[in-house]
Formats: structure tokens, sequence, C-alpha cells
């Protein structure tokens, strides 16, 4: 199977999880494999191909999976009840069943909480992680809002419930003007809002079940927070964060390392919610140099 947007050296594939088919890509290094995989985890509403300009450029002496959460991407998209511990589940069976060793993951937005629900809860699965501008919960908590915002929350949670409301929504979010504006909102070089990347977020939105993915997901419980999971880790844990994201705030993300201060933090400037896309060479040569510092010598 080929993309348009399928980076050199990577190939995409799929796996059968609980009878669901799940697409991944995956990038092979040219020389030989010296050290343990990378799994790349996307946020709400992307895909694997969100990693377009990251995938083969850290696959250096090591393979690097990109994979699409159930409900997402190209992956079979079925009516469920979809929350974290699902996707949880997806990829600790994906590292299990198709990885076959113990991983890095690299994750962000909601693919980073995931990733760190994974790194505190399944620790022989994950030997480090890097967490991009991670996001709060699976949605927001009514006590992480301005007051005067929680009535029009629980507003849109309502709608979202209604047969028919929820479908009309789903159609005004997913246009290709929409998902246009809103990237510029959360991304500060527009210049990486391309057309490309409209079509990545709004092809799989034309795919049957993806409006009660959508519903599912937006009126689903947010989850543990991150601060609730950070203690548990014990693996290297890297922090990114865009210091302009207006979405996850990096005063947050900040007091990542209260929570675990053997935690690296890096602020990124002049960058949003998505960094790695919005300057994809200034966040993999983080992470490749992170992952060769001495400190880390089994990464």
């Amino acid at each position: 199977m080929q993309t348009g947007i399928q980076p050199r050296l990577t190939t995409v594939a799929s796996w059968q999880w609980r009878g669901h088919e799940i697409c991944y890509w995956v990038a092979e290094p040219e020389g030989a494999i010296t050290a343990p995989p990378v799994v790349l985890l996307h946020g709400f509403g992307a895909s694997a191909g969100h990693w377009r300009k990251n995938i083969a450029q850290l696959a250096q002496g090591r393979r690097v999976y990109a994979l699409d959460w159930l409900g997402f991407g190209a992956s079979a998209k079925p009516l469920l009840a979809y929350n974290l511990e699902l996707w949880e589940q997806q990829l600790a069976d994906f590292c299990l069943e198709v990885v076959g060793e113990r991983v890095i993951l690299v994750g962000n937005s909601i693919g980073a909480l995931v990733g760190l629900m994974m790194s505190a809860h399944h620790t022989d699965l994950v030997c480090a992680a890097v967490l991009i501008n991670c996001a709060g919960g699976l949605s927001h908590r009514p006590n992480e809002l301005p007051p005067l915002v929680r009535p029009v929350m629980g507003a849109m949670q309502m709608i979202l419930r209604i047969p028919g409301l929820a479908e009309t929504f789903f159609e005004y979010a997913r246009s290709r003007r929409n998902i246009r504006n809103t990237l510029k909102r959360v991304y500060v070089n527009h210049d990486a809002v391309s057309d490309e990347l409209v079509e990545l977020l709004y092809q799989p939105s034309t795919t049957p079940g993806a409006a009660k993915v959508f519903v599912s997901v937006l009126t689903a419980d947010a989850g543990p927070a991150p601060e609730e999971l950070l203690p548990e880790v014990r693996c290297p844990l890297l922090v990114l964060w865009g210091e302009k994201d207006p979405w996850t705030p990096i005063a947050r993300g900040r007091e990542f390392t209260r929570h675990a201060p053997r935690a690296d933090f890096i602020p990124l400037a002049g960058l949003g919610h998505c960094p790695h896309d919005e300057d994809p060479e200034q966040v993999n040569n983080i992470i490749l140099e992170w992952l060769t510092r001495p400190r880390n010598p089994s990464l």
C-alpha cells in the first residue's frame, strides 16, 4: 500500500486487532538495527501521516512505527465506546504482537497522554517516552475550564448526544475550511498548514463510521490526568512543549517536572500544539540527541 505523503523508506501495513483492521506505518533504517524501536502516537483527528516529516528521520539505527488509533486515519471505525483505556490496550497489544520488544514512545497531544499511561502502567513494554504538548485529558474537565466557558462546553456535550444535531455538527467540523481555520489557531507557523495537511485530516472523516467515532470521543470521560500518572513513570522521560499552544498551555507542561523530577523539559519557542509538524527538523534533532545522551545508554 502506498500513499502520496509516504516518506522514503517507509511502508504502510495493517494488523488485525480484536477483529478490526489497524493501519500503521513503519520505517526501516538504512543500516543495521542497533537501538530499540520507536512508536509514534498521533493526536485527536490525526493519523500516522501526521508524522510524515519525522518517521524516516528518526529511523537512525532503529525501526520506527507510526500507529493509527482505532477509529482514526485508515484504521477501522467500528461503533464502540471510545476512551483512553481502549487505545492504551491497543498500543500494548501492538507492542507485543507487532513490534515484539520494548519500545520508545513518542506522542503528541492525546497520543502523548496514551503514551504516558503506557509508561506508567506497562513498565515491561516501555523503555522511554517523549511527550509533545501532552493533552490533559480526552476531554476538558469542568474544573479546568474558565467559569464562563463551562456552560458552553456542557451544552455542546448535550448537543452531541442528540441524533441528527450531532451529525450536523460533525459535517461542519470536518469541512476543509474549518479544518484549515482550526489548524491556523493551533499552528503558529501557518506555512505548515498546507493543502496536504488539510487533506490528511479531511479524508478519514469521509469514511463510514467517522461521525459516530467523533461523537463517541467528544462525549467520553476525560480519563486519568497527567499529574496522576507522572509519579508512576520510572523510565527516561522527555517533555517537549510549544510555547504558543492555546489548547494545552505551557504553564501546565512546566508542572510536569514537579511530578516527575527526573524528566527533561524543553520549551519550544514560537511553536504551537503540534511542534513536530510545525518545525520537524528542530524536534527530530532534539529527540535524536536525547536518545543518544550518555545518561540514556540503553536507548
